[in-house]
């Protein structure tokens, strides 16, 4: 009932023990905190949560516009609702280093497992998109830097994001994973790898987990687990689907009402109220009062 029993520092643990075991972690990405109870019921590994789905969910471009108190109050509703570890994404962390000691410590107190913060330049774009810059090796690995230390729970994961094979060649871009390492990144993430021997190279490169955003329509191609997991990647991330899944749920059943003038046809394509109940634990509730569920949900 309510929220998750597993304190966030525990669920930070278990996840850096699972990482530590060089095992492929799964991490669809939740647009709300129902969706989030949904990944856990499922049995997946832990949960994302999307710069782009926060942004896009406030009706706005991916391109730096939402604030540090959006993502963390959004990050905290969906962590707090699951027992799964939740990583986000913190863009370029809002701001210069201080800032971004601030972002950890705040993530931190809205209990997520991990954050990972890019290399882009402001205004930053979606990572799969053209036109982007990067910013120069100093400045990156003074943002990682200034996470780590503002950290106070070590097995916060920091993670350091770099889009710089957008940009430039392969080389560039494992020259920089090895430097935001070398500056205590706990965890690379490569944004916009092109093959499964892009991501190969990364893995040799460092020696600490990496990622792999397996987005769609993008710049990747949309390896599977499997393939992922032959060429040493420890964490993939679908950070857009459900909500994609989702809005395009939508759009169906918008123009089925102006169409046929009712859902009908489009119950079967709908979560069951009784699914629903069971996904929330209204039952549980009744522990605490009676009054509250006292009903049959009828299929």
């Amino acid at each position: 009932m309510l929220y998750s029993q597993v304190p966030a520092h525990e669920k930070r643990r278990l996840f850096r023990e699972r990482l530590a075991s060089g095992e492929l972690l799964r991490l669809p990405g939740a647009f709300n905190p129902l969706s989030a109870r949904l990944i856990e019921r499922k049995a997946f590994d832990g949960v994302y949560v999307s710069g782009a789905v926060l942004s896009a969910d406030l009706g706005l471009p991916d391109i730096g516009l939402t604030t540090l108190t959006e993502i963390a109050a959004r990050g905290g509703q969906i962590a707090r609702m699951t027992d799964l570890p939740a990583l986000i994404d913190a863009d370029t962390g809002f701001g210069e280093p201080m800032n971004i000691a601030r972002t950890i410590q705040t993530l931190e107190d809205a209990g997520l497992a991990g954050a990972h913060i890019e290399d882009q330049i402001n205004p930053k774009r979606c990572g799969h998109l053209d036109g982007k810059a990067v910013v120069d090796e100093s400045t990156a690995t003074k943002r990682i830097r200034a996470a780590v230390d503002a950290r106070r729970d070590e097995s916060f994961l920091i993670m350091a994001r770099t889009d710089i094979r957008a940009v430039d060649d392969l080389a560039a871009a494992t020259d920089r994973a090895r430097a935001l390492v070398d500056a205590g990144a706990d965890a690379i993430f490569p944004e916009a790898m092109r093959s499964l021997e892009e991501f190969a190279a990364i893995r040799a490169a460092v020696d600490v987990p990496i990622l792999a955003n397996m987005t769609e329509f993008g710049k990747s191609e949309l390896f599977s687990i499997g393939q992922l997991r032959d060429v040493g990647v420890n964490i993939v991330i679908w950070p857009v689907s459900l909500l994609r899944m989702a809005m395009g749920a939508a759009e169906r059943a918008l123009d089925t009402l102006l169409e046929e003038g009712h859902l009908t046809s489009q119950l079967g394509q709908m979560q069951h109220r009784a699914d629903l109940y069971d996904l929330i634990d209204y039952e549980g509730y009744n522990y605490f009062d009676t009054s509250v569920f006292n009903f049959d949900v009828r299929r």
